[in-house]
């Protein structure tokens, strides 16, 4: 009998140990599903502002050429040929740090594709992992109710000796 209740015990406690682990894994699929979000959310960041920065890219670009158009017709004007020039390096300038913000962008945006990719990825094992200790803990518990139909009916049979 002592044997039994001994059994029992620990029967319990090693479902109690499964529907910690349980609980812990299901913890750990929400922290993951979260830092997922927030990675969706920095990409969703990246991308609109790659698409502002490329947008001022073909408007710097414009510019350029409607500069170096003007630059080109030959204005006859010593001062406004260099204040054009000027303005040409400027726009220049202002195109080479948009190119350049633009690759870091583009390189932003790629780490974090390479980022949400591995999350994925551990979203994945963590809910088969999660998936595993619920189908033990089922097993488990089905182990107990036999086990405590068993003892049941070893009682029953013990009082009616």
């Amino acid at each position: 009998m002592d044997k039994i209740k001994e059994r029992f015990t620990i029967l319990g406690q090693k479902i109690e140990a499964a529907e910690a682990r349980a609980e812990a894994a299901e913890a750990e699929n929400k922290k993951l599903n979260q830092t997922l979000l927030e990675r969706d959310q920095e990409i969703s960041s990246l991308q609109h502002k790659l698409s502002l920065a490329e947008g001022e890219l073909e408007k710097s670009e414009t510019k350029v050429k409607e500069l170096k158009t003007a630059s080109d017709e030959g204005e006859t004007h010593r001062t406004t040929g260099e204040n054009l020039a000027r303005k040409v390096q400027l726009l220049e300038e202002e195109l080479d740090k948009a190119e350049k913000d633009l690759k870091d962008t583009t390189e932003k945006l790629r780490q974090v594709d390479v980022k949400a990719e591995h999350f994925e990825r551990q979203v994945t094992r963590v809910e088969q992992e999660r998936d595993e200790w619920e189908r033990k803990h089922g097993e488990a518990v089905e182990k107990y109710q036999q086990s405590k139909r068993e003892l049941d009916e070893v009682v029953a049979q013990m009082e009616s000796l």
